[in-house]
């Protein structure tokens, strides 16, 4: 890996002695191969202490990893055929939303999602997987394609937000989520949404309305990211881990306040060490999921994700 965080510094420590040990073996008549044993067991375990230990604001880190995998990754990985589409037949393609059909396993399905970007190229290109009206009208447009040919819905979900520009309100960005929001309610076919990075606010819940809402491990869902949240109560970015604390915005404060259904487990370290085993624990899970939502109904569909998102919460009168 070739990017740490700072939280994972005496990690990359180890690593680079360890590298250090092997280059050492490859060079040399010397045996260390115990020591390198030895020095993979601890990084095993400094691994396992710090994923125990990880506060909410280094879980919003593990989030935006560099090398996490993003939609197209998980497509690549988990699907033997995919043929993407474009467009909203009103204004243009987005590329910040990406979707298409695909083959998992010999089931046919409609998979979605927000697209960042590897490089600063690619960023630009992609919004930096902030998606205009336009990319929630490809995407309700490709769900209705999936719900006349009766095939499942996936949604993936990593986006800092809707993009906030000018062009884009005036386009119509909250008229494009609120609509999105109203016709997956109604969505006939099976619909499971999960975030796989960051999940902030409308610009997530755009396409996040489905049967099954899961997140990864070390992923966040809120109304307001932890640095505009400090921008806005103290007036600086320098109390985002605070904010981070006070939002409750991971995955297992998701599930505590019943917002999300479950959460899928990541590979020790985070998705971005390990993006096959990633994608492979994903894959089972979407098509564990699909069998059991297949044995209802439509309607029976319907009606449980309309009383499961009323019910969402928890309060103290």
């Amino acid at each position: 890996m070739s990017a740490y965080l700072d939280f994972e510094k005496p990690v990359a420590d180890l690593e680079l002695k360890l590298a250090e040990l092997k280059k050492l073996a490859d060079t040399t008549p010397l045996d260390v191969s115990e020591a390198v044993v030895r020095l993979e067991e601890n990084i095993v375990q400094l691994r396992k202490e710090i994923a125990k230990n990880l506060t909410r604001w280094q879980r919003v880190q593990l989030s935006r990893h560099p090398e996490r995998p993003y939609t197209l990754d998980y497509v690549e990985l988990m699907c033997q055929e995919f043929i993407e589409l474009h467009g909203d037949r009103t204004v243009r393609d987005d590329p910040a939303m990406v979707g298409g059909f695909c083959n998992m396993d010999g089931q046919g399905m409609l998979i979605l999602g927000q697209q960042k970007g590897r490089n600063t190229k690619q960023r630009q290109q992609r919004n930096f997987g902030m998606a205009n009206p336009e990319g929630y009208r490809k995407a309700l447009r490709l769900m209705k394609l999936a719900e006349k040919f009766n095939k499942p819905i996936v949604a993936l979900i990593d986006t800092p937000g809707a993009f906030p520009g000018l062009e884009a309100e005036e386009r119509g960005q909250g008229e494009a989520i609120a609509r999105n929001l109203k016709e997956m309610f109604m969505l006939r076919v099976p619909v499971i949404c999960i975030i796989i990075g960051e999940g902030a606010s409308g610009g997530a819940l755009g396409i996040a309305i489905g049967d099954r809402v899961l997140m990864l491990e070390n992923t966040w869902y809120s109304v307001i990211s932890p640095e505009s949240c400090s921008s806005i109560l103290w007036r600086s970015w320098n109390f985002k881990e605070q904010a981070a604390e006070a939002l409750k915005l991971t995955a297992k404060d998701m599930q505590t306040a019943r917002l999300i259904d479950g959460i899928v487990e990541e590979p020790l370290g985070g998705a971005h060490l390990n993006h096959e085993v990633m994608a492979q624990t994903l894959k089972k899970v979407i098509l564990d999921n699909l069998a059991q939502l297949n044995q209802l109904s439509p309607e029976e569909r319907i009606n449980q994700r309309i009383d499961k998102f009323c019910k969402m919460g928890v309060y103290v009168e």
